[in-house]
């Protein structure tokens, strides 16, 4: 009777960058299908985007953020499947150090930002409810109202504070300095977004009012207490 070798069992690091690019790879469908589902919505019901930024810094920005976490993630997901679920070698180059961590530690905390990630997606389809119709890259659309419930009632921007948190827990899941790079990009991206998307609506008259209200009441824009 054949018994196969136990040898061509996966490896744990295998099993682990199989489920850091399954979790991944989960939330980027996720994320993609929310916006799908949202975009014609909030066109019926609130109408097209009226204003833009005219600025050529605005114009940019969206895809400058954008791009910073959709290549690095999918760039992951295409090369380490491609590779038998192990990073390649140029990508092992990049790798965050371990020199802080033992390589039990190491895989815990991977394990635990891909778990983290499946409780995030819970948090950033709440949010995507309470956008509701409001939802846009950057602008005002015909219909604007304040958002000012859930998350909302927390901070300012919500959503953006899913990207960063997503963005971290990106970096430890594929534990590497490229991912690291890529969520800085991303923050310094949203840091000079969210005032010109505010200034977007402070424009608008028929809620300039009621905005100025809710950031008073809502000062931190993605992190209470910090930012």
């Amino acid at each position: 009777m054949y018994i196969a070798d136990l040898t061509t069992l996966p490896s744990t690091t295998q099993i682990v960058e199989g489920l850091a690019v399954f979790t991944t790879f989960q939330h980027l469908q996720y994320v993609l299908s929310l916006t799908r589902a949202i975009a014609p919505v909030a066109s019926a019901e609130a109408g097209s985007i009226r204003t833009t930024p005219t600025s050529f810094i605005g114009k940019i920005i969206t895809p400058i953020h954008g791009l910073s976490f959709f290549v690095p993630t999918a760039t992951y997901i295409l090369c380490v499947t491609f590779n038998r679920f192990a990073q390649p070698a140029w990508m092992q180059r990049m790798s965050l150090p371990d020199i802080y961590f033992t390589y039990e530690n190491k895989v815990g905390l991977r394990v635990a930002a891909c778990a983290a990630t499946f409780v995030l997606m819970r948090f950033t389809g709440r949010v995507f409810k309470h956008l509701g119709n409001q939802w846009h890259a950057i602008g005002r659309r015909e219909k604007s109202r304040v958002v000012q419930t859930g998350p909302y009632a927390v901070v300012r921007h919500p959503l953006y504070t899913s990207v960063l948190i997503q963005g971290l827990l990106f970096t430890i899941m594929s534990w590497s300095y490229a991912s690291l790079v890529g969520f800085g990009i991303t923050a310094g991206g949203l840091a000079v977004k969210m005032p010109i998307e505010e200034d977007l609506i402070m424009q608008d008259p028929g809620v300039a009012a009621e905005y100025r209200a809710y950031m008073q009441r809502v000062p931190a824009r993605v992190i209470p207490f910090i930012w």
